[in-house]
């Protein structure tokens, strides 16, 4: 359905792919995957039309349906959340439209205008045989979080969250042949995420997906596009058989080369020895030969690099970690918390999970006095030390100075070197220490925070949201990190694969405000849910 032929794209001297020809057919659903910067979400914009300059030729035939997930949530201020994602499908969306207006305004004994409305008619009946767009779209609404009361407001009445729920369903509605989604679980919750995979499952057409979530892409996707040495490359599977297959072919590659090398060092000590030698000179120069047919490749290394995080506890823990008694918290009318009580002991890491907007940020919050409860107290053990990671890590790390500055200043007297050592840990070699703070992505002041974490080695961590905008070589390392530690936490986080990780409990913040306190894996809480024994 998608054909790619001979594609090359530069941004000045710096080459992001080259020659590259793939065909992506119908019924598959491809996983777009690379490092940060690699160049996945270029790719997409080329599949679907929105960079046009590059060298080589994308063919998708015009009979096919496009769908385009939106990534600007201000685009539909004016619209009825409905007419937004009656929008996707523009054809049925314009002829609605003008229908309405000609049925309100026109002149019914005109002619011409009773022949637009057979001819609109005619459109209708084309893209909305069975007259349910509303039904539809009230369904898909409604499946990704915005209630049945909510469909007639304005988009400007939405959140930035919400906004993209929309854009989603948008995207979803007119069941397009062709499907192009860059990170489409970012502000869903584990519902949502697991509703969206079984749409997309049923996807008849192609797909391509850029996400972070491995738990995702292995419930959606039949193949993989790896981008990766400035090429792009197809596994059949999902992200697990793609990385088995990766480190597979790289020992494969690693073997022949040793074996090359070896053969190699054989040749050249023959010729050494022999090639003065009389008798031996046919022999040393058919080795000569040999020796120069031999292709050693060098390795080349992945430019994806694994992140080393490490979190270390300076200080033992007492008998006492964290106790919640009876919490509740209101946003005037609206109670989002409603008698929240629990006791966390010494080593127990907690996965706190919940639907959109339930509270799990206000407990955190709570947690680490940033907010005052309406009612209920929370009280810490004395010996314990937090180490907190806010959701608004991309807004709290600001300034003018250097990544090294910025983290010396939580602790002057802290060696140099181990502040160093910590970036470089995180990926940050020595001349991008000396970056701007203000100059950094969102990923990168995720990194920095995670940096921030490691120095001040608290024996109680908590994180909200931790993996927002990092890729998935760090969401693993982060999941191993959380596992390995010595210590209690606390994590809010959509990413199924990294709450499993690490937890040991999870607290599950109810629409109703209260909680389910449930002790297992998060596995062994989906399992327990799925079959209602909660």
């Amino acid at each position: 359905m998608v054909t790619v032929q001979n594609l090359t794209m530069r941004f000045g001297s710096r080459v992001l792919f080259q020659d590259i020809n793939l065909k992506l057919d119908r019924h598959k659903r491809y996983g777009l995957i690379g490092a940060n910067g690699a160049g996945k979400t270029t790719f997409l914009k080329i599949l679907s039309g929105e960079i046009n300059e590059y060298e080589g030729e994308v063919i998708i035939p015009k009979q096919y349906r496009v769908g385009v997930l939106g990534q600007n949530q201000f685009a539909f201020e004016d619209f009825t959340i409905l007419d937004a994602v009656l929008y996707g499908n523009k054809r049925l969306y314009d002829a609605i439209k003008e229908k309405e207006n000609l049925y309100a305004t026109g002149d019914f004994e005109d002619d011409a205008v009773n022949n637009r409305l057979a001819e609109l008619e005619t459109i209708c009946v084309e893209e909305d045989p069975t007259y349910e767009y509303d039904i539809k779209i009230a369904k898909i609404l409604e499946n990704v979080g915005i209630p049945a009361e909510q469909h007639y407001n304005l988009m400007s009445t939405l959140n930035s969250a919400d906004k993209f729920k929309v854009l989603l369903a948008q995207v979803l509605f007119p069941k397009p042949d062709v499907l192009f989604l860059d990170e489409p679980t970012n502000n869903l919750d584990i519902e949502t995420i697991s509703w969206l995979e079984h749409e997309l499952q049923r996807h008849e057409g192609t797909l391509v997906v850029i996400s972070h979530d491995r738990h995702f892409l292995n419930a959606v996707v039949t193949n993989i596009l790896d981008v990766d040495y400035q090429k792009i490359r197809e596994f059949t599977g999902n992200y697990d058989d793609w990385y088995i297959a990766a480190n597979v072919l790289a020992k494969q590659q690693e073997l022949e080369n040793a074996k090359k090398q070896k053969e190699k060092e054989q040749l050249e000590a023959f010729v050494r020895r022999f090639s003065a030698n009389a008798s031996k000179a046919k022999q040393a120069t058919s080795r000569q030969k040999q020796l120069e047919k031999l292709n050693i490749e060098e390795i080349k290394p992945s430019s994806r690099r694994d992140p080393s995080i490490v979190f270390k506890a300076k200080r033992q823990m007492g008998d006492e970690a964290l106790e919640v008694r009876h919490v509740s918290h209101s946003y005037g009318d609206h109670k989002v918390l409603n008698d929240i009580d629990f006791k966390v002991e010494p080593g127990e890491k907690i996965a706190l999970i919940g639907g959109n907007g339930v509270g799990k940020t206000t407990l955190i919050k709570i947690m680490m006095e940033e907010l005052k409860p309406t009612e209920g107290e929370v009280f810490w053990g004395a010996t314990i030390e937090t180490s907190y990671f806010p959701q608004d890590t991309t807004d709290k790390i600001e300034g003018d100075g250097t990544l090294y500055d910025w983290l010396r200043s939580f602790d002057p007297k802290r060696d140099i070197a181990e502040i160093r050592n910590c970036l470089g840990r995180m990926l940050f070699n020595g001349e991008q220490q000396e970056k701007s703070v203000e100059k950094i992505s969102g990923g990168e002041k995720h990194r920095m925070m995670l940096s921030k974490m490691m120095l001040e080695s608290g024996n109680f961590l908590v994180l909200d949201e931790p993996s927002n905008h990092l890729d998935l070589e760090a969401i693993v390392a982060l999941g191993e990190a959380l596992h390995n530690f010595d210590g209690n936490v606390i994590c809010v986080s959509h990413d199924r694969e990294l709450l499993d990780a690490f937890a040991t409990r999870v607290i599950e913040i109810q629409e109703n405000g209260t909680i389910i306190d449930f002790r297992g894996s998060y596995e062994e809480f989906a399992q327990a849910k799925e079959a209602g024994t909660l």
